[in-house]
């Protein structure tokens, strides 16, 4: 029993620590509505919901840039297939429906809510009732609050039944989530006939800013949803819906994904820009990035990394003085060479660690006192012994001529076999004072990004790299 208490008390604190998120959910009937049979194995009700369509329109939050709003309409197709008028107060979910929402700051409920009926508008009323389906845990509230309003379904007749509101999205930075509920259309008798789920961007629909793939142990939007233009579509036909069917729906966060599109169009006016491609490589960069320091390996992620990798390099050959953006294509490649390691792939040896190096070394070059320069230095001495030597104002870039000792591996990652180094002709150099240049560049490439967040801050004094890290990504 002390066992099982524990664990509760651990889990509500974990519930109460997940960011906002509110209801998005079918129509259901009251529990007992007027007229239905309690005989075990029959329908409470004889109205069956013939088709639903649900869209999800997403927006920037206006108060909140870093999140997303979805104003969501409802239509639902209902049919009372007995002989007898049925009349009954249909509820919605205006906070979780399973009973595990607090109705403060944490979890709030759905503001404001609009109900028709046939076209016409039709008065809702907050109530206290049951939760759908209670939380398993027993810390969910008794009651929850819905959204009740009168609707008549005569026999045999089709009667329009639309919900309009606006949700919050939930999820940590550069996430946006949005779930729709479909589990509570079970109450209705029989099956869903055809059910029509929609998500509309403000721009293309791809897979780089929808999440459609497994990512790295982070959750993915719901399987089979086909991207067109600017929508994201799912369709089922007679379903019985349950908790396996709930939608949810991972993308970027609009107001990141709108200035990858504004800084796309910048560059495309002004090829010569060099700020223009170094804040398109930085958004793309942020784009790459998971909750909790993950990063993504999914196709969509994948092909940021390479955009990032590309407008980065054209961003320091058109700007080869500003340290800044050395340290920021410098941290980008680090990150994937890191991160591939300790999510058990082979890192590019050859090419990305140099690469970033060489770009640390530029940085330092034009600015000796750089501090997120040092500070990435200092992260890749510790973690990558022979690849870079330094006591905080000259460093010898040892990777560049020589190969450096692969990372000690987390208990658990298979060793890899280091690849011999690059043939350059660059030598070791001072900080401020480079001896050399490469004469021909280092091959472009690399694996994608992906996660190793969860071995990196178990390893000695990487959480405070893992915090850097989140820092700098902010700045180039």
């Amino acid at each position: 029993m002390r066992k099982r208490t524990i664990w509760a008390v651990v889990l509500l604190v974990l519930l109460l620590g997940l960011p906002q998120r509110q209801a998005l959910a079918d129509i259901a009937p009251p529990k007992m509505p007027p007229g239905t049979t309690l005989v075990p194995g029959q329908e409470q009700t004889q109205v069956r919901m013939m088709a639903e369509t649900v869209t999800l329109a997403i927006s920037k939050d206006p108060a909140h840039p870093d999140a997303a709003i979805a104003r969501t309409d409802a239509v639902f197709t209902m049919r009372n297939l007995g002989g007898v008028e049925e009349h009954m107060a249909v509820r919605f979910p205006l906070a979780f429906f399973d009973g595990s929402s607090d109705g403060r700051s944490a979890f709030p409920e759905i503001p404001r809510i609009t109900a028709k009926v046939d076209g016409k508008p039709a008065s809702t009323r907050r109530q206290q009732q049951p939760p759908f389906d209670p939380s398993p845990y027993g810390i969910g509230r008794a009651d929850v609050p819905w959204a009740v309003f009168e609707v008549t379904f005569p026999p045999t007749q089709d009667v329009t039944v639309e919900i309009t509101y606006t949700v919050d999205s939930y999820g940590y930075y550069p996430q946006a989530i949005f779930d729709y509920i479909l589990q509570t259309g079970a109450a209705w008798n029989g099956t869903i006939g055809s059910v029509d789920l929609v998500v509309s961007l403000p721009y293309e629909a791809n897979e780089r800013n929808v999440l459609m793939h497994d990512s790295n142990r982070t959750s993915v939007s719901t399987p089979g949803g086909v991207l067109n233009g600017n929508e994201i579509r799912w369709h089922y036909a007679d379903m019985e819906p349950t908790a396996a069917d709930n939608l949810e729906v991972i993308l970027v966060t609009p107001s990141l994904w709108q200035a990858i599109l504004n800084w796309q169009d910048a560059v495309k006016r002004n090829p010569k820009d060099g700020e223009a491609w170094g804040m398109l490589a930085k958004s793309y960069k942020q784009a790459e990035l998971l909750p909790k320091g993950w990063l993504r390996d999914d196709p969509g992620g994948q092909e940021l990394v390479r955009l990032s990798e590309s407008a980065y390099q054209t961003c320091v050959t058109l700007l080869p003085e500003d340290p800044l953006w050395h340290y920021g294509y410098a941290d980008m490649l680090w990150s994937d060479y890191y991160f591939d390691y300790y999510s058990n792939r082979t890192p590019d040896t050859q090419s990305l660690l140099p690469r970033a190096l060489a770009e640390l070394q530029a940085s330092l070059a034009v600015d000796p006192n750089n501090a997120l320069a040092k500070g990435l230095l200092e992260s890749i001495q510790m973690m990558v012994p022979g690849s870079v030597q330094g006591d905080g104002s000259t460093y010898d870039f040892l990777a560049l001529t020589a190969t450096p000792v692969m990372p000690t591996p987390y208990p658990g990652t298979p060793t890899e076999t280091a690849q011999p180094a690059p043939t350059s002709t660059m030598v070791p150099a001072t900080t401020g004072n480079p001896t050399a240049q490469p004469t021909a560049s280092v091959p472009s490439g690399g694996n994608p990004l992906c996660g190793g967040s969860a071995l990196l801050l178990a390893l000695p004094g990487a959480a405070a790299l893992w915090k850097q890290r989140g820092r700098r990504s902010k700045v180039h």
